[in-house]
């Protein structure tokens, strides 16, 4: 597999050792190489074959953090990655609320890129392989064997939906407690997104915090559900749906 990919970058020498490192991985295909914001994301509006861009982040015009943010509005997410290249550590918190797939601190080794590139080949791996075994009637991020791929501390991880506990939404964020896993994973995310990507009798949103899993669930009262040794109440406005629910069980 062959990943198509930008460099962008005001600085000649970094986006040279850029170009090169890129010309150095087997598995990435260097597209072309643009010295501002601007021209890259014409680039990408252009070209819908581009799938990853080692970006720079304080740049003249357009910064790299605004464009990341245009590209998310596109809905190409999914299809076209980040990286972004920076001498500045303080945007890390920036590039993770964008979803970048990695941040690489300057000046930083071949070692260091080959890194963050593979992480953007097993994405794409993984990426081809969801799509290739969904059905036509499922989300894309769930596939034939009920698996979701979360973004969990700068990489994809593959999460098996029949050991999805619960889910607690936290603002942008959602943590997932998962069966036989001491601390739950967090990843960037809405619980909203989720729950329509989990439309299945197998979970049911109870909260506007909580989705559960039907199938963990150990015991229930008309508000409220237990899930191991946690307890959740059921809101006014998720009663209805959980009406159903606590007939089967009667």
């Amino acid at each position: 597999m062959k990943i198509n990919c930008i460099a962008v970058d005001d600085e000649p020498f970094a986006l040279s050792l850029i170009s090169s490192y890129v010309e150095k991985t087997p598995f990435l295909n260097l597209v072309a190489a643009y010295s501002n914001g601007v021209e890259g994301l014409k680039a990408i509006h252009e070209n819908p074959d581009i799938q990853l861009i080692f970006l720079d982040i304080r740049m003249a015009d357009l910064s790299g953090i605004e464009l990341a943010r245009i590209v998310e509005q596109t809905g190409r997410k999914k299809h076209l990655r980040i990286v972004f290249t920076t001498a500045y550590d303080q945007y890390a918190l920036e590039g993770f609320k964008v979803d970048a797939l990695d941040y690489l601190l300057k000046p930083f080794s071949f070692v260091d890129f080959s890194r963050a590139a593979t992480k953007a080949y097993d994405y794409f791996i993984l990426l081809e392989h969801s799509l290739s075994l969904a059905p036509a009637n499922l989300p894309l991020a769930v596939s034939e064997k009920k698996y979701l791929y979360l973004k969990v501390d700068y990489q994809l991880q593959k999460v098996d939906t029949a050991d999805i506990l619960y889910i607690e939404g936290l603002k942008d964020y959602v943590k997932l407690y998962i069966k036989g896993e001491e601390k739950p994973l967090l990843t960037l995310t809405s619980l909203k997104s989720l729950e329509e990507k989990l439309a299945t009798p197998a979970f049911l949103r109870i909260h506007r915090s909580f989705i559960v899993g039907v199938e963990h669930i150990k015991s229930l009262t008309k508000n409220s559900v237990q899930i191991g040794q946690t307890i959740i109440p059921v809101t006014e406005q998720y009663k209805e749906g959980f009406a159903d629910l606590l007939k089967n069980w009667l």
